[in-house]
């Protein structure tokens, strides 16, 4: 439990430190915001700050932070690691430039930011690359919220009946002014996912549970060790709680919604921290069911549904239970909502008119229910899509560091902050298609060669731009 509380104050502690150097670093001012310049009564309406909060929280809080960390604890106490440091140094300072920015730019949509800063084509491959991985992350946060809600239901309420209804939320959620829906009930959503997180947070200490500690080592627990190593499968397999592409995809959202840019750190850095928090509060309980049950388990709902039952009792494992669906669910939804967003942006379509967003959501949703009926098909189905997901996930990560350090060499501000998390990224990326059974399954002496060759070719590729940068720069001056 010392690692474990060490890290928790490390997360809190990163909040106040290197979240306020990053505040200084970009210097949000008192310019008017574009939800005050720009409203139109459907995606730009002012809001309060604490209910922003709790959008971006549960927003970005899917599946992933609970799932992933369920999951990335059989790689054993490096999961902890890679939570604390990744969220302070990679996944909060990603969300929170990627949001100041889209605040600065009157919301721009993530693709049109990367293009502002990595070019026109890299802007045409993110549009395509983004509303995929947005179709993907509503349909796969679809199956999980169902087969849970399936368990708290009779019988006659089964996993298909749910499926229904959680997609039909989604349709009227991404259709209907953002006030009217997401704005109302999550907050009551935020609430079952907070007490679910404190409520199994409590329980760690009042158990006690013998977890392993960072002076035993950081060797790999897990079952196929050989097949699937620290590096670069745990990094990919614990996204949303240390680094998420996908968070700065959700940002936008809220950068037409704030009515100051010095609510930036609480709403964006903030809300990436605590979901860290979410993360590793879920990877210790996990690392307890695994000493205890064994390795065998690889359904993360069988486990949710054990650790809070065991430790929270009928009424409190239910409570917790809904917090877990509700993540799933709140992400599902702007996914798809920020899906639209960027082909509106794309086609430079209005979205006043309700005609208009159907125009762009009725074959989004037949896209998406089509992969969900292939995840459908049996447990590899879902695993594939899941898996593919996470990589195109923090591939997008990488676009965004990448072009949040342009930024930052740009105004000539310390660009490195960026940049570190940035080429390690790309590391992980070229690496695991590499490695990983879903991609080219290659030897692990390719994959590393590989990964190493993609950090030199960007390095490289990075300096001789900023040389050239510098060099017109000089002429520009004489």
């Amino acid at each position: 439990m010392i690692t474990f509380t060490l890290c928790l104050l490390a997360l809190i502690a990163g909040y106040f430190t290197y979240g306020r150097l990053m505040e200084r670093v970009f210097g949000p001012d008192d310019r008017k915001t574009p939800a005050l310049t720009c409203t139109d009564g459907v995606d730009y309406i002012p809001l309060p700050t604490w209910k922003i909060f709790m959008i971006q929280f549960l927003n970005i809080a899917g599946l992933g932070p609970i799932f992933g960390a369920i999951m990335g604890a059989k790689f054993g106490t490096s999961s902890y690691l890679w939570i604390v440091l990744g969220s302070i140094f990679a996944g909060a300072v990603h969300d929170y430039f990627s949001g100041m920015l889209s605040l600065r730019h009157n919301g721009e949509s993530l693709p049109e930011l990367i293009g502002r800063y990595l070019g026109m084509t890299t802007k045409q491959v993110m549009r395509a690359f983004s509303v995929v991985l947005m179709i993907l992350v509503g349909a796969v946060f679809v199956a999980g919220p169902a087969e849970l809600l399936a368990k708290l239901t009779p019988e006659s309420l089964d996993t298909t009946f749910w499926i229904i209804v959680v997609f039909a939320y989604y349709v009227l959620a991404t259709l209907l002014p953002i006030d009217k829906i997401i704005g109302k009930i999550y907050p009551v959503f935020a609430v079952a996912l907070l007490f679910m997180a404190v409520g199994i947070l409590a329980c760690l200490y009042i158990h006690r549970p013998d977890l392993p500690e960072l002076w035993e080592g950081l060797q790999n627990t897990h079952p196929d060790a050989g097949a699937l190593p620290i590096f670069p499968i745990m990094f990919v397999s614990i996204a949303c709680g240390a680094i998420s592409g996908f968070h700065a995809t959700q940002s936008p959202l809220m950068a037409r919604c704030m009515t100051s840019e010095r609510h930036g750190r609480p709403v964006f850095y903030g809300a990436m921290i605590t979901e860290g928090i979410v993360a590793l509060i879920w990877a210790a309980a996990a690392t307890y069911f695994f000493h205890e049950n064994g390795m065998a388990e690889n359904n993360a709902s069988v486990i949710v549904d054990s650790i809070t039952r065991d430790w929270l009792g009928t009424v409190g494992g239910v409570l917790a239970i809904l917090g877990v669906i509700a993540a799933p669910i709140t992400s599902g939804d702007t996914a798809f909502r920020s899906a639209r967003l960027i082909v509106a942006d794309f086609l430079n379509l209005e979205q006043k008119s309700i005609r208009r967003r159907l125009y762009i959501c009725v074959p989004m949703f037949v896209v998406a229910i089509g992969l969900l009926l292939y995840s459908l098909r049996d447990a590899e189905g879902f695993n594939m899509i899941w898996r593919y997901f996470a990589w195109a996930n923090q591939t997008l990560s990488v676009f965004t560091l990448w072009a949040i350090t342009v930024y930052l060499a740009r105004v000539r501000k310390p660009y490195w902050i960026t940049l570190l998390p940035a080429l390690f990224m790309t590391c992980i990326c070229t690496t695991y298609i590499c490695i990983a059974p879903e991609g080219l399954e290659r030897s692990h002496l390719f994959s590393y060669a590989a990964g190493a060759a993609a950090v030199l070719v960007a390095a490289v590729w990075f300096f001789i731009w900023q040389h050239r940068q510098n060099a017109a720069e000089g002429l520009r001056r004489d």
